[in-house]
C-alpha cells in the first residue's frame, strides 16, 4: 500500500476512465471513486483508502478458498512460469499431469481431466461432449440438456441457455436450442403444496414429468449445481439426489454436476455432490480450484465418457475436437497443486464443517432476533439468509432493502453478498462464503455486522 500511496489517485482515475467492471452500474462513478482492492492477507482486504475489510465472500464471487497472501502458491506459480509457462494442451505439462492425478484421487469413479480457464468454459465443454455423444451414438437425437430453475452455469450464451435465473438471461436471447428447465428444489418456496417430508419426492415427480414430456430418447444430460448458489443458496431436500440419480439411470441420462462454486472444500467435502453419494458422469469446477491465484477450470469425466471419444480411431471426426487456449497455461495447475496441499495440511475440510455448523447456529440466533430473517440455510461455509417482509406469508423482502443490509455491512468493514439480478422479486437472500480458514472470531465479527445492519435497516419508523 505504501509504495502505491503517491500514485493511487492516478490509478483510480485510470480505472474510472478505462476499466469496465463486472456486475455493476457505472453511473455512480461519475461522482464517486470506484473501489480498488489493493492488498489482501488471510481473511482481510484493504482498499485504496487503506480501509480494512473482513471478506465474507472469498473475493466477491466465492473463489479465494484458502485466503489471501499465500506465498507458497505464488512461489510455485513463479517457479513454473520461469521454467515453462505455456504449451497448448495438445501436449501435456508437468503440473497438469500431477494435478490431474491428485484431483481424480479425490473423486472416486472419475478419471479424466479436461483443462480450461473458467467455469463457463468448463460447462461448455461438458455440453459439447453431450452433443457429440448424441451424434456419435444416438443419431443426434439424444441432444437435449435439462437444467434446474434458479441454478446458474455461466455467462456465455450457451451457459445462459442452461441458466435458471431470468434476470441473468434477460436481453441476451435468442439462446442455444435444446435446453429445458426442471423445477427448483427450495422447500421454503414450496411450489407443489406438499408437506416438507414429501417435498423431495414431489421435486423428483415433477422432474420426471418434464423428462416424459420431452421424450427420454431426446435427453442426453441433466446439469445441476449440488447446492444452488446465486439462485439463493439452496440445499436440496432429503431424497432429492437419490431420486435424481434414479431418473438418470432409468432413462439413460448423463449426470453433470456443476461444482464451480461448491467444489474444492466450500461445503466441507472436496465436492458438494460427495455429501449425497451420487455418481456423476461429468463434474465441472473453477473458482476454488486454485483460490484465484491463477486461472483454471476443469471438466472431469468418467472413463466411460472418455472412451466414447476414441472408440473409432480411424474416423477423423471421432475424437473431441475442442481446444481451450488458456487451458494450456501451466500456472493454473501449479497453483491448484499447492492449493490442494494447503487444504489437506491445514485440515480445512474439517474446519469448514466445524465453522459452518458454528455459523449456522449463529445465524439461527439472528433469525430469533430479527423478524425479517425468514429462513437460514446452507452447508459448510456456504450459507444464506432469506429476508422477508412478512414471516407468516413469506413475502420476499424488496431487493433495495436487502442491498441496504449489504451496504451497511460494507460501511462496518465486512463484505457480504446477496442474490442480485437473478430472479424477479426474489433477490432477497444474503450470502456468506468466507474462506475455509475462517475462525470463530471471524464468524463472530461477520454475524455482529449482520446483526447491526439488520437492526438499522429495519428499525421501526
Amino acid at each position: 500500500m505504501d509504495a502505491l500511496s503517491n500514485d493511487i489517485q492516478e490509478i483510480v482515475e485510470n480505472d474510472r476512465a478505462h476499466v469496465w467492471h463486472h456486475l455493476i452500474q457505472h453511473k455512480p462513478f461519475e461522482t464517486a471513486d470506484p473501489r480498488i482492492i489493493v492488498e489482501g492477507r488471510g481473511m482481510r482486504v484493504w482498499d485504496q483508502k487503506g480501509k480494512e475489510h473482513l471478506d465474507a465472500v472469498s473475493g466477491g464471487v466465492w473463489t479465494v478458498n484458502v485466503g489471501y497472501g499465500r506465498t507458497r502458491i505464488a512461489d510455485a506459480v513463479r517457479a513454473q512460469l520461469v521454467k515453462m509457462n505455456y504449451f497448448a494442451q495438445t501436449a501435456g505439462s508437468v503440473p497438469g499431469a500431477i494435478f490431474s492425478g491428485m484431483l481424480t484421487d479425490r473423486m472416486p469413479g472419475l478419471t479424466r481431466v479436461y483443462y480450461a480457464n473458467s467455469g463457463s468454459e468448463a460447462n461448455e465443454k461438458a455440453f459439447k461432449m453431450v452433443r457429440q455423444i448424441a451424434h456419435k451414438h444416438h443419431g443426434g437425437k439424444k441432444h437435449k440438456i435439462l437444467y434446474r430453475e434458479r441454478d446458474y452455469h455461466g455467462t456465455t450464451i450457451t451457459c445462459l441457455s442452461a441458466g435458471g435465473q431470468p434476470e441473468r438471461n434477460a436481453q441476451y436471447d435468442p439462446f442455444t436450442p435444446g435446453f429445458v428447465a426442471i423445477p427448483h428444489c427450495l422447500e421454503y418456496r414450496n411450489q407443489f403444496d406438499v408437506t416438507s417430508e414429501d417435498y423431495g419426492a414431489a421435486c423428483i415427480r415433477a422432474t420426471e414429468e418434464v423428462i416424459l414430456a420431452e421424450g427420454p430418447d431426446t435427453i442426453g444430460a441433466l446439469c445441476l449445481e449440488p447446492i444452488t448458489a446465486g439462485g439463493g443458496v439452496i440445499v436440496p431436500p432429503p431424497g432429492y439426489w437419490d431420486g435424481i440419480q434414479g431418473l438418470c439411470r432409468k432413462y439413460d441420462i448423463l449426470l453433470h454436476i456443476d461444482e464451480v462454486v461448491c467444489g474444492v472444500g466450500r461445503t466441507g467435502t472436496w465436492f458438494g455432490y460427495q455429501h449425497y453419494g451420487i455418481r456423476p458422469d461429468f463434474v465441472t469446477m473453477a473458482k476454488g480450484v486454485a483460490s484465484g491465484y491463477a486461472a483454471i477450470s476443469c471438466c472431469v469425466t468418467t472413463e466411460h465418457v472418455f472412451e466414447m471419444f476414441k472408440d473409432d480411431a480411424d474416423n477423423p471426426m471421432n475424437y473431441f475436437r475442442d481446444v481451450s487456449t488458456f487451458g494450456g497455461c501451466a500456472a493454473g495447475p501449479a497453483a491448484a497443486i499447492e492449493n490442494m496441499k494447503i487444504i489437506e495440511e491445514e485440515d480445512l475440510l474439517q474446519n469448514t464443517t466445524d465453522m459452518g455448523a458454528y455459523t449456522l447456529g449463529k445465524l439461527g440466533e439472528l433469525q430469533d432476533r430479527h423478524e425479517v430473517v425468514g429462513n437460514v440455510r446452507g452447508k459448510g461455509l456456504f450459507l444464506g439468509l432469506e429476508l422477508v417482509a412478512d414471516r407468516p406469508t413469506r413475502e420476499p423482502m424488496e431487493e433495495k432493502k436487502v442491498q441496504a443490509v449489504v451496504a451497511d455491512c460494507m460501511t462496518q468493514g465486512v463484505i457480504i453478498g446477496a442474490t442480485n439480478r437473478s430472479l424477479p422479486g426474489l433477490n432477497n437472500t444474503l450470502c456468506l462464503s468466507p474462506a475455509l480458514i475462517a475462525a470463530k472470531s471471524d464468524i463472530d465479527e461477520i454475524v455482529a455486522a449482520l446483526d447491526g445492519a439488520l437492526a438499522r435497516v429495519f428499525a421501526p419508523a
